[in-house]
């Protein structure tokens, strides 16, 4: 039976692991930011990790300890945009049609252009217009679709990757949502996203 000194140390020890997790966020949030910054003042393609560093004050090993590459740096939270809009398609009600949940887990993206449109455009503008970084992102919308795919199936009562049908409807739902964010930029951020991206959705309803 494990003793109160045992249970002592393994909360110790979980909660030091949830503090450096913590931390370790909140440098990389202020990397990033650093990052984004210097990246729209002088251009993506013009600015060096060695600069990156720079800028930030820490070593160019410190930084790529965060970030691998100047695209990580830009688009780091698009992991985590998968991983939510994946568990928010699992938890959509089963009385649902594939393409419905699909659109209303989407809302779980859109949150961040809500609440700061003024960032987000700024960040989809410059993905946009600089080729590695839309190549990135879609690298990173590839293992999406995979999760989006395999969260239909488990709605499905499945545990494998997801049909083919599944895997189509997943690939075509972010392909409805970048294609709202390219109008949306186009727009310089005075279109309804949501509007654009229901617009979407209702195209391949139709």
């Amino acid at each position: 039976m494990e003793s109160q000194t045992e249970r002592a140390a393994g909360m110790t020890s979980a909660i030091t692991g949830t503090t450096r997790g913590i931390a370790r966020a909140a440098v990389r949030a202020e990397l990033a930011q650093v990052a984004f910054d210097l990246f729209r003042r002088e251009g993506f393609d013009k600015v060096t990790l060695d600069e990156l560093a720079s800028a930030a004050g820490v070593s160019r090993s410190t930084f790529l300890r965060y970030f691998r590459t100047k695209e990580d740096a830009v688009l780091g939270a698009f992991d985590a945009q998968g991983e939510k809009l994946a568990a928010a398609l699992r938890e959509r009600p089963a009385a649902e049609d594939d393409w419905t949940a699909l659109r209303r887990a989407m809302d779980s993206v859109l949150d961040p252009y809500r609440k700061d449109p003024e960032h987000s455009l700024a960040l989809t503008a410059l993905v946009r217009e600089t080729s590695s970084l839309c190549a990135r992102r879609l690298e990173k919308q590839d293992g999406w679709r995979t999760a989006l795919a395999r969260s239909l199936a488990e709605r499905s009562g499945s545990s494998g990757p997801g049909t083919l049908a599944q895997t189509v409807r997943a690939a075509a739902a972010l392909d409805c949502l970048n294609v709202a964010l390219d109008h949306w930029t186009a727009s310089d951020g005075r279109a309804d996203l949501d509007a654009l991206l229901d617009e979407a959705f209702a195209v391949l309803a139709a």
